[in-house]
């Protein structure tokens, strides 16, 4: 038996490659939630909607997903289409391999329509501040980002965990 070398790593199975695909886009989600939490607080605190749409563009140079789109918004779209992806082709897929999946399946498909409830109120939120700026609408803008960032964190972990050890199982993806 040979080793592996840098020059031939060792084979993957797609399940691994899957699953940590799976984890890089969530890592990825987690930063920016945590850039927008900051956001939220200095919109909080009453920073000028000039700093704040400073702060915006600079994401766009300096995290991988907000490069992708124009401004903080998009975020949220990002968001909807990773999980309408997760509904449409992954879930079904796994529950095919793992039939016992159904349950957590069934709690993610939950979860992804609380997500889009909030992230729908953060773009209404977010487009309201930048029509007429006030205490109100800076409330409802954090509110919002709080609220995504505790459900949606906690749905990341739970699906990492949950449909991490289906997917390590997968010796190729099933299309």
């Amino acid at each position: 038996m040979t080793q592996p070398s840098p020059d031939h790593p060792p084979s993957r199975k797609p399940g691994e490659f899957l699953l940590e695909s799976l984890k890089t886009i969530h890592t990825h989600l987690r930063h920016d939630l945590a850039v927008c939490r900051t956001l939220a607080d200095q919109v909080a605190a009453g920073a000028p909607p000039e700093h704040i749409r400073a702060q915006i563009e600079s994401l766009q140079t300096s995290s991988p997903l907000w490069k992708l789109r124009v401004n903080c918004l998009y975020y949220c779209r990002i968001v909807h289409a990773h999980h309408s992806i997760e509904d449409v082709l992954m879930f079904p897929t796994l529950q095919q391999v793992n039939p016992d999946l159904g349950p957590v399946v069934d709690k993610l498909m939950a979860d992804h329509r609380k997500v889009s409830g909030l992230l729908d109120e953060i773009e209404a939120s977010a487009n309201a501040l930048v029509v007429k700026d006030g205490t109100s609408i800076r409330e409802r803008t954090v509110t919002a980002l709080d609220d995504l960032a505790t459900d949606l964190l906690a749905h990341l972990a739970f699906e990492e965990e949950a449909l991490g050890p289906t997917i390590l199982e997968l010796e190729e993806w099933p299309y």
